[in-house]
This record gives C-alpha cells, structure tokens and sequence, in this order.
C-alpha cells in the first residue's frame, strides 16, 4: 500500500514562532590543531568582561543559559564543555590553525519546538541555538545555519573561531530538526526543511536584539554564512529577508528548485553507473561517461568509492524520504543499496516522472536567484556530493538571469571538495575550502565598508607545491580577472 503524500504524524514545531550536505556525519573525524592568532577586534565593549551577562535575554527563547568564559572559540570550549567536537568533526582540514584569546559571553538555549532529536546538554529538544558575545567587538554579527544534518556546534572550527577572533558577535541554529531521520520532524513533504529557513531567519532576529543588550548598540553589519545545507540557507535569507542582513558568503550551497538540478536528479544516476565503473570491464568506460553526463566532474574518480559507501545512497534516500515520502510507499527513507530494478529502489529514482506533488514540495524551498543583498559563492571544483555543474553553475546562472548579478561574486575553488577532512586523506590531490571561506569573509566586509569590490567572480587555480599547512591556512580569491568584471 502506497503512503499518501501527506504525512500524519504531528506537526512537530511551531509556524507561529517568529520565525540537507555534508548531509550526514562524516566518518572522517579531526583534532583541533594548537597554532594561534592574535585577534583584531576593535575597541572592548561597554563595561569590560562579561558585562551585563546578568540582563541578556534572547527574545522568544524557552530556555537560555548564559556563560561568562575565558575563551570563545574551541581553543577553550573544547576543554571547557562550550562545544561539542562531535558535531564538527570531519569539516575541516587538521593543519588549520586554532584562534585563541577571545573572552566573552557565550548563550546556549532553545526555541519553543516539539521535535527531540537534538541531544545537546541532555535537553532533548530541538531548535537549539548559541549565542557567543565576544568582550572585544568589531561592531558586526555573524548568523549560520549549520551543513548536513548537524547540531548547532558543527561551524566551530570551520567558522566561529575565525570570526570571533576579528571580533564578530557569533550566532548559529541547529535548523529545527537534526539527525539521519529529520524527515520525520513535520506533517507534509518539505516542513522539515521549510523550518531551518524560518530558524534561521528566527535566530538572526534574535541575536541582533541580544546583541543590542550587550553592547548598547545594535549591530552596524549582519551577515550570513554557511557550508553545504547551510549555504543553502544563506542564499535562501538572501532572496526572502534580504531586510535583516548586509550580506552573505554562501560555502557550496545545496540548490534546490523544482524543475532541477537538484540532487534528486543526479543521485540516482550515480547509485546506477558507479557500480558498473567500479566493475571494471566490458561498460566500464560508458559507465564513467555516464558519471560525467550526470555532472560528477572529469578527475574526481579517486573520490567516487568514499562517496558511493558515505554519501550518495544515503542522502537519495533521506532527502527523498523529506520531499516524496510516496515514492517507497509505506518504507521509510527507501531500501539501502538496493540494485536497479528492486520495486520503488532509490537507484531508479526519476525525479522528471514524479507526480506534481513532489515538484510543489521542492517548490515551496526553492530558490530562485533573486538576491537582495550582495553574496560570494564558494564552490570546490572536483566535488563529489554536489557537482558544481548541478549546483553553483546554475545558481550563478540564476542570479544573472534575475538581472541581481552586481550583487554576486563566484569563486570556483580548483581541487576543492564538498568536505575538508577529505584533504587530509588524498594529500597533494585536494585543497580545502576553510581558509577560502574566511578570505571571503574579509572580502564581503570590506566590501559593505569601503564599497570595494572583490575581486572578478571565475576560478581560482591551484597553485602546484603548496604544504598542506599553508593551503589550510590562507587561500587568495584572484581570479586574474579585473575586479570591475560582471560576475
């Protein structure tokens, strides 16, 4: 018997609340590396340390516990029970350096929501949040969401460190729903993902008026950020509530929209030549050719294994599951590795063919290019989860077409791929994209101060012979373009 569309489970969390990926925890797990940097934050904040750590409310929280710390970023929190390095782990290269010397305020809380999958501090409880208010602030905030299905500490090392010591306010979601069976959380195909939007967009209106009780002032300069689901989210803030911030660095973000590309489009493609490729033989080198057809870019072989045993069978199956619960019937998130032409296998996915219903679902998180405030767009070139043909090639394409194009910047990452971690494991094959993530951060800033404009969107080459120290640790965005040049 075929399971409607609709779901009848309860609708988990609340609309009326003011309001993936790295899509599943990688296996690849790293250890935070000791270098440090000295911060470059502007003038201490009103009343010294800590000040009016007593009065902080953040509005709209059910819970908030708030902390006075010696160190903000994982250089302290690790030790001092502030993060949690599972929700990390995998996301960055291990050579990449550890800011220190950023004492603040750290909130840790939740929203109101029904959903428990989120574990953190044994609250059982979704729609967790952090808040961090260094003592020494640069005037800015910065807002994520956070990659794959990730609780609300996986940007720690990737991204908190690094904007807490320039002195950023930090604050970061866990979306509303975590975990391999967020599908779950929501009555129809899409509330889940419908929610991390409106938690995001939930978060951010909190934190600048917390931000405000800090520091007497609200923030001069709100961004957005994220990697994977997250990047995802900030191109979505971009188009709906451009109103709440002055911009966005969106690091691979996951592209929906309901005529395709989505992933639901080449997934299935892969899970039905890899197989053949990795048989070798008579239909090996078609199969390969297929791979390419499906957007999995020339060179990415080496990566093809990893993918096929992590990642591609995995996220067919939940991120279906979110959008067409239908397709396996009364299965839940489908029958792993299942060969093509098992009844209502994931392999055989064809999204084109599917009832109207399920391009509504996609719908309703689509995105559509129409920027309102100015974006830089990472994206490594041999990503192996979401092809950057099928991904960040059309965004940008997208936001040409809706003539928002000045406000783009988009800077194709040569042998960068979807996770960090995976540099560490294919030495002198790839580059991360964390140190590329932070020079666009200063880029982005510079750009709303001064007017100064990055430089031209296009790709930036991988120079041969770099240590992996160095390319963990500083990535320049020059594309050999003028900087004048249309994105």
């Amino acid at each position: 018997m075929r399971r409607p569309p609709y779901r009848s489970a309860p609708r988990l969390w609340r609309r009326g609340a003011p309001a993936a990926l790295a899509l599943a925890a990688l296996t690849l797990g790293t250890a935070p590396a000791t270098a440090t940097a000295a911060p470059t934050a502007e003038p201490a904040a009103p009343g010294g340390h800590c000040a009016r750590l007593a009065r902080l409310h953040v509005p709209g929280a059910e819970l908030q516990q708030a902390a006075c710390l010696d160190e903000l970023t994982t250089a302290g929190t690790v030790a001092s029970g502030h993060t949690d390095p599972a929700d990390w782990a995998g996301l960055t290269p291990k050579d990449l350096a550890v800011p220190s010397g950023v004492p603040g305020i750290q909130v840790d809380g939740y929203f109101p929501d029904g959903s428990t999958t989120n574990t953190n501090h044994g609250w059982n409880h979704d729609a967790q949040f952090v808040l961090r208010l260094p003592d020494r602030w640069n005037g800015g905030l910065v807002v994520a969401g956070t990659p794959g299905n990730r609780e609300q500490y996986a940007n720690d090392r990737a991204i908190a460190d690094r904007v807490l010591a320039q002195g950023y306010a930090y604050a970061a979601t866990d979306k509303g729903n975590t975990g391999l069976a967020f599908h779950r959380d929501g009555r129809t195909p899409g509330d889940a993902i419908a929610e991390w939007n409106e938690r995001v967009t939930q978060l951010t209106r909190a934190a600048r008026a917390a931000v405000a009780q800090r520091y007497h002032r609200p923030p001069a300069r709100t961004l957005v950020t994220g990697l994977s689901n997250a990047g995802y989210l900030v191109r979505w803030q971009l188009e709906n509530h451009p109103e709440l911030y002055d911009g966005g660095v969106d690091w691979e973000g996951t592209l929906w929209r309901a005529d395709g590309p989505t992933l639901l489009d080449f997934l299935p493609k892969a899970l039905r030549a890899y197989p053949v490729y990795a048989a070798g033989g008579e239909g090996a080198e078609a199969a390969r050719q297929q791979m390419y057809a499906a957007g999995f870019p020339e060179g990415s072989e080496f990566l093809w294994p990893y993918h096929h045993k992590v990642y591609w069978d995995l996220t067919q199956r939940i991120y279906r599951e979110e959008l067409d619960p239908g397709f396996d019937g009364a299965t839940e998130a489908g029958t792993p590795y299942c060969p093509t032409g098992t009844p209502a296998c994931d392999t055989d996915y064809d999204y084109p063919a599917r009832p109207d219903e399920v391009r509504q679902a996609v719908a309703r998180i689509g995105l559509t290019g129409r920027i309102g405030k100015p974006l830089i767009t990472l994206h490594g070139t041999l990503d192996a989860l979401l092809p950057i043909s099928r991904d960040s090639d059309v965004y940008a394409r997208m936001v040409r077409e809706s003539g928002r194009g000045f406000l783009h910047r988009y800077y194709r990452i040569e042998g960068g791929t979807h996770t960090d971690a995976l540099t560490d494991a294919f030495p002198g094959r790839l580059r991360p994209l964390t140190p590329c993530h932070h020079t666009a951060v200063t880029a982005l800033e510079d750009w709303l101060r001064t007017g100064h404009r990055p430089p031209a969107s296009g790709t930036v080459a991988l120079r041969p012979g770099q240590d992996p120290a160095t390319l963990a640790n500083s990535c320049s965005l020059d594309t050999g373009r003028a900087a004048g040049a249309s994105s």
